[in-house]
């Protein structure tokens, strides 16, 4: 249940175990955001890292959309002025290593619906597992509008579907559905969209219930390969693996294994 919204929109914030979820709340604009909603949107991911007791986000958003991407009128003045609406310091939500922000070592499940335009195609890209709706409209129009999408789609698109597919469209600005977006890896899972929200949930508890420093590390490693090469991230084995096994949690994991029950991991 989402509160009601402040009229530049907000971000609300649920704990539901070790998940906490992050709800884009601003229906009545399908979700465009503002720069009020991009700090707080910082917050909450900063929040997610930072709290011991959190293992895994999910993003999700009220209404029918997740978001038709910036509210134009309110952020072009920083657009012009070359300033971010994420304070510096806080964990970027676009996970894209600029100077002065944080970047997230926890997992970050997505649930898009409906409207997914510009940004919201960049916070999925910048998650690391997306389930969409079987309703989603995807656009990346920035060229639409006379800009350049800056929030990741130019690098993680062509990561995701290659060259062509990624420039067919950020080129055109056209509008593709969950289909295309499955078969363009920029989604793992299409589901109803009653069912959006329990999977995206269902996902992020399993991660949950795993070790949470072998998930932050597996998780790191994973990107290391694919933005610095796959050797230097096979530099990182003996000793991250070193570390990881003189751990609570891996000791946890060989007497779970022994005693033939499920292990209780505390991310020690």
């Amino acid at each position: 249940m989402t509160t009601p919204t402040h009229l530049e929109g907000q971000i609300d914030c649920t704990v539901r175990g070790a998940v906490l979820q992050i709800c884009i709340n601003r229906p009545a604009k399908r979700n465009g955001f503002t720069p009020k909603m991009f700090q707080e949107l910082g917050e909450a991911y900063t929040r997610l890292d930072d709290d011991p007791d959190l293992r895994v986000g999910v993003l999700c958003a009220a209404g029918d959309h997740f978001t038709a991407g910036l509210d134009l009128p309110a952020i072009a003045p920083l657009m012009q002025r070359g300033e971010k609406a994420v304070p510096m310091g806080l964990v970027d939500p676009l996970n894209l290593g600029m100077d002065g922000y944080r970047r997230r070592s926890k997992p970050m499940v997505a649930a898009v619906q409906g409207i997914t335009y510009t940004l919201g195609i960049e916070l999925m890209l910048a998650a690391d597992i997306v389930v969409a709706a079987d309703d989603c409209r995807f656009s990346q129009l920035e060229v639409q509008r006379g800009i350049m999408a800056t929030g990741g789609a130019t690098l993680r698109m062509a990561e995701r579907a290659g060259t062509g597919n990624a420039l067919l469209h950020l080129l055109t600005a056209d509008v593709f559905d969950s289909a295309e977006a499955l078969r363009l890896n920029f989604v793992q899972k299409v589901v109803p969209v009653a069912g959006l929200l329990g999977e995206a949930m269902r996902i992020a508890e399993l991660i949950a219930a795993q070790a949470p420093l072998a998930v932050v590390a597996t998780r790191l490693n994973v990107l290391k390969a694919v933005e610095h090469g796959p050797v230097v991230a096979m530099h990182d084995f003996m000793g991250v693996q070193q570390r990881l096994s003189r751990s609570d949690d891996a000791a946890e994991g060989l007497r779970s294994f022994v005693e033939k029950r499920t292990a209780r991991f505390t991310g020690r």
